[in-house]
């Protein structure tokens, strides 16, 4: 079972979402070398890289009324790899990043392929999802470092003036 601060995944194959959120997510350093010739060829665009915004929404407390936070730069493609595969390669990654929406999508198209999940799995998506865990549990180590624990203050404040009102 993979938890949020894990730092090493399981290496259970992943569905086409997952596998999509983790190409998103994906450092681009990461992604070129683990596509080897296939990040090189020109693919067949069905939608070229467009970078645009959207709207984040958020809820209070994870489960009240939807706000609109703000707006993110979002890039987008779709792409056919044409003689590798008749899959249609997908990708939206924060930012403008033409290249990593590109490369994302060529492994989209190319995980769709039976033949070659198994490699791309163990060469991709397993080192990139260590490294998301690693990073998040950087952070999560950096946050649990500043955090104060308000009961504890609370009570030693409380425990202060009741003395001085026993007096």
């Amino acid at each position: 079972m993979f938890h949020a601060f894990d730092t090493e995944p399981a290496e259970r194959p992943l569905d086409r979402a997952q596998w999509m959120a983790t190409l998103a997510r994906a450092p681009l350093d990461m992604l070129e070398p683990a596509l080897g010739a296939h990040a090189q060829r020109a693919p067949h665009w069905l939608r070229p890289p467009e970078t645009g915004l959207v709207m984040v929404q958020g809820r209070a407390g994870g489960t009240g009324e939807r706000f609109n936070v703000g707006e993110v730069t979002v890039t987008r493609c779709a792409l056919r790899l044409g003689d590798v595969s008749d899959a249609v390669g997908v990708a939206y990654v924060l930012g403008r990043s033409h290249r990593h929406a590109q490369l994302a999508a060529v492994a989209d198209a190319l995980l769709q392929d039976p033949a070659q999940q198994a490699t791309l799995n163990t060469q991709l998506l397993v080192p990139v999802r260590r490294h998301l865990a690693l990073q998040r549990a950087k952070r999560h180590a950096r946050a649990q470092s500043s955090k104060v624990e308000f009961f504890t203050v609370a009570r030693e404040a409380g425990g202060a003036d009741e003395e001085e009102g026993d007096e």
